[in-house]
């Protein structure tokens, strides 16, 4: 039996989110040729790609683990935001991201003779995202592409109140599901960790 389909959006359910935000009639195909098209699709991948690299728990894998082929190399993911070396290799290397590899700046090389955990932040298509996250994405993209398209100042205060809520109830969400302590940590992390001052800017 098939499940139920209406709590995933798609990029065209998105499109035409923004284009009724903005007094614009709906479609059925993204024509990219057209611009009332073109500029609220493009304007939602690049608010998805800006709102996916802060960093939410759907999309935040810390020691993950990369092994070296079999040149002793890593290839690096086209869908990695951010990226950091663990705390594992704290000291071993200062990595970062070349011609598509990762490449090791402290010892000037791209050979690598053990796997490399790594922090990683990744990058998912539209219609992967947690609904409170596409919901967050679309209300953000109608908010720019009212400034874009409409000179209205009364609708862009009613979009970014819009916007507002919806980002509430996205780190809303996002906690829930994290779940959170007080003390901020996150499930997986070493709760005897010495005080860091950086943690304390986490979301």
């Amino acid at each position: 039996m098939p499940f139920p389909t209406y709590a995933v959006s798609t990029e065209l359910d998105a499109v035409n989110q923004i284009l009724s935000s903005v007094g614009q009639a709906p479609v059925t195909t993204l024509n990219l040729q057209n611009p009332e098209v073109a500029i609220p699709f493009n304007t939602l991948k690049e608010v998805s790609k800006e709102v996916q690299l802060e960093g939410w728990s759907f999309n935040v894998e810390r020691d993950y683990e990369f092994q070296p082929d079999t040149n002793n190399q890593i290839k690096f993911p086209s869908n990695v935001l951010y990226y950091d070396s663990n705390e594992h290799h704290r000291g071993d290397y200062d990595l970062v991201r070349r011609d598509g590899k990762l490449y090791d700046r402290l010892h000037h090389t791209y050979t690598f003779t053990k796997n490399v955990r790594l922090d990683i932040t990744w990058y998912f298509d539209f219609q992967d995202l947690p609904p409170a996250i596409q919901a967050y994405i679309t209300a953000r993209a109608a908010r720019i592409c009212a400034v874009k398209m409409i000179a209205d100042a009364n609708l862009q205060g009613m979009l970014e109140e819009q916007e507002r809520m919806a980002r509430a109830f996205a780190i809303e969400q996002d906690c829930n599901q994290a779940d959170y302590s007080m003390f901020g940590w996150r499930d997986g992390e070493n709760y005897y960790t010495t005080y860091q001052p950086f943690h304390a800017l986490r979301r």
